[in-house]
């Protein structure tokens, strides 16, 4: 397995082709690609991304079938089984690299700052709960600026997911702590293409 350095590499690579036009997907999707992935996987990187159409993270960072290991929620918010699908990557498959992947003008993120500045409501307890766990990482912000930019409030809610795979789970905790492991953000650019690494 390839190290955390060297998936953030591999990442930036891919995302500098999809900007570019110069991908080579074609390459990663042929069918020889599928019959050597039938008696396993090995993906090197952990992607936490956003459900929305518009970031498709195999595209976005211009990688094949079993390359990366990709979790899809919108707002990219962690709860239990996001949790649970990323301990199973890295503890069972070996993935060293965790990316949770925002994006520019998120709509979950946007409904939670509306919901907050009493703009809307959401009646559908399932959305509710995507929007409770973009709250927190909203919140504060608001308190500080009620006229908190969609950037800004995007870009927390990721440093707030990369938090809660910190410290919400023993498993990934251990894998940190001893370095098999590294968990950062990213934010993907819908209008440039481009994503950038948060420090």
């Amino acid at each position: 397995m390839i190290s955390a350095t060297e998936s953030i590499e591999r990442l930036q690579d891919g995302n500098r082709r999809f900007v570019s036009g110069t991908s080579k997907i074609d390459e990663a999707v042929r069918e020889a690609k599928r019959a050597e992935l039938v008696t396993g996987q090995s993906p090197f990187a952990i992607v936490l991304a956003c459900s929305d159409s518009r970031v498709p993270v195999e595209l976005v960072f211009d990688q094949g079938l079993g390359d990366l290991f990709v979790i899809r929620v919108a707002g990219n918010v962690v709860a239990p089984s996001q949790v649970g699908s990323v301990e199973y990557a890295a503890a069972q498959l070996g993935t060293r690299l965790v990316v949770v992947l925002g994006h520019s003008n998120c709509g979950a993120v946007d409904a939670t700052l509306k919901e907050l500045r009493r703009e809307q409501a959401h009646r559908s307890p399932n959305l509710r709960a995507i929007v409770d766990r973009i709250r927190p990482a909203v919140e504060p912000l608001l308190e500080e600026n009620e006229h908190v930019s969609l950037q800004d409030a995007v870009i927390a809610n990721v440093i707030r997911s990369v938090e809660r795979l910190h410290h919400g789970s023993i498993i990934l905790e251990e894998l940190v702590k001893s370095g098999d492991l590294l968990i950062i953000g990213a934010e993907y650019s819908i209008e440039s293409g481009v994503v950038t690494f948060l420090d």
